[in-house]
């Protein structure tokens, strides 16, 4: 299983891309406090997260309740990564697969990666560039783990059969 994880996130409005991200990819999120914001619905859905209510997601005090509550192979997306995220096999379906987002403003701090600094990740950009934007690189690396799973079961049509146009390929 897949499986995306937002340590301490500050903007909502990168969280609510990412709940769309993963309604769209049947990925589930994993929050860790402190959060930036509010996740009651009147508050996260001027932040474009009119998903939230399809969105599989968990909410956790602290780093430390959610590796007490979740075993798998955790990826760590930060700046202290020198391996892209297309060095990994993801391909194992049956396996858990976390990948880890630091906040906005810090990331993910060092003590927390330390052990697990053979599998920072960082995508590759040009020098002129910290770090993308948080969501746009969830979006990156989710797919590139489907892309080695085949997609799993995502539908490469529209599911909306009302449209009157038909594409011959």
């Amino acid at each position: 299983m897949l499986n995306i994880v937002l340590y301490e996130p500050e903007i909502p409005a990168n969280t609510g891309n990412i709940m769309r991200t993963c309604v769209a990819t049947g990925t589930k999120l994993h929050l860790i406090k402190p959060l930036g914001f509010s996740l009651e619905e009147k508050y996260i859905k001027r932040c474009g997260a009119g998903y939230i209510d399809k969105c599989n997601y968990t909410l956790y005090e602290n780093i430390d309740e959610f590796f007490k509550k979740n075993k798998g192979t955790y990826y760590f997306l930060t700046r202290y990564g020198h391996k892209p995220h297309s060095n990994f096999n993801y391909s194992k379906k049956e396996e858990n697969i976390f990948f880890i987002f630091g906040k906005e403003s810090t990331g993910i701090p060092f003590e927390i990666l330390k052990p697990y600094i053979n599998n920072c990740i960082r995508i590759p950009m040009t020098e002129d560039v910290r770090a993308l934007n948080v969501s746009n690189t969830v979006a990156i690396t989710i797919y590139e783990a489907l892309r080695q799973q085949n997609y799993n079961d995502l539908l490469f049509d529209e599911p909306h059969k009302d449209k009157d146009i038909i594409i011959n390929s």
